[in-house]
């Protein structure tokens, strides 16, 4: 692969913490500018209000994105009950305004359980999904009716962590595509009250957790040193070690005979005898066959 004047030639993903304030998009011009490489993509867009994790894929393991979108996201809430607003969240204008009964944590849990497995779930209409060609955050913005069709999530586990009249906070971990602005906003909605998010923090997405995040002056301090290597996000997969041979076949792009015992369409893990990650495999129709290949 012929690199661009001034990149690195980094490949692999950095754990980035986003603070509240720019947006996920800021964050990927910032870390091409600290790192210097042009290669840079980001998985699982965060609204400007939230922070947390937010993986960064450099060079070749931009390829890997789409696994990494899909994986599991964990998130920190806080809920204000009692207020809707326009966006579902603290920076929309004040819809509604209603009294909170003092509910017990037993029954907010009980509310919040409702939400638990696969669901239908109406996104935001302050979203960034297309709608006739534009966006629907801007459809909204004019004035005009926005009605987005409700897509099926899954939400695999909820917990009330604390409640504070008429703030509640609760721990979620969820599918690819799930609003936590709009679970909290139906949430309100299932009390009676209405809802909208006060805060949000990602916790997780696949492998990628908090406590290992780092922010973007730490990783211009110490550049890549910081980046993780891209089977970082394949840690699940099984590994084997492909002789010259068949890295010649990876160079190359040739498939070449499997063992028979291995289980078809299951991802692999290849490396060289010298330990380098060199592709990911599957044994199809009784050969290997490269899916992605990250041999220089």
């Amino acid at each position: 692969m012929t690199r661009a004047r001034g990149d690195l030639g980094l490949d692999g993903f950095v754990n980035l913490w986003k603070p509240s304030g720019p947006t996920s998009h800021d964050l990927v011009a910032r870390v091409r500018r600290v790192l210097g490489t042009r290669r840079v993509g980001h998985a699982g867009t965060l609204d400007p209000l939230a922070e947390g994790v937010l993986p960064m894929a450099l060079g070749r393991a931009t390829r890997l994105i789409d696994r990494l979108s899909s994986a599991d996201k964990e998130y920190e809430a806080w809920a204000a009950l009692g207020l809707r607003t326009t966006t579902d969240d603290a920076e929309g204008e004040l819809l509604t305004q209603t009294d909170v009964p003092d509910f017990s944590t037993q029954e907010l849990q009980a509310a919040l359980d409702t939400f638990v497995g696969r669901i239908e779930q109406a996104p935001p209409a302050y979203s960034a999904i297309k709608v006739a060609g534009g966006r629907s955050y801007d459809l909204a913005r004019s004035g005009a009716p926005v009605a987005l069709a409700g897509r099926a999530v899954t939400i695999e586990s909820i917990e009330l962590r604390s409640w504070e009249r008429p703030v509640l906070r609760f721990r979620v971990c969820c599918s690819k595509g799930t609003y936590i602005r709009s679970l909290a906003r139906d949430l309100g909605e299932r009390l009676g009250v209405g809802a909208s998010l006060r805060r949000l923090i990602r916790l997780r997405v696949g492998p990628f957790d908090l406590a290992q995040a780092v922010d973007l002056e730490e990783l211009a301090e110490r550049r890549s040193a910081l980046v993780l290597p891209p089977d970082t996000l394949l840690r699940d997969c099984p590994s084997l070690v492909v002789d010259d041979a068949e890295v010649d076949h990876l160079r190359h792009g040739r498939a070449w005979a499997a063992p028979g015992d291995v289980a078809p369409d299951l991802d692999v893990r290849a490396y060289t005898r010298e330990g380098q990650f060199a592709a990911i495999l599957r044994r199809q129709d009784s050969r290997w066959r490269p899916i992605l290949t990250f041999l220089d």
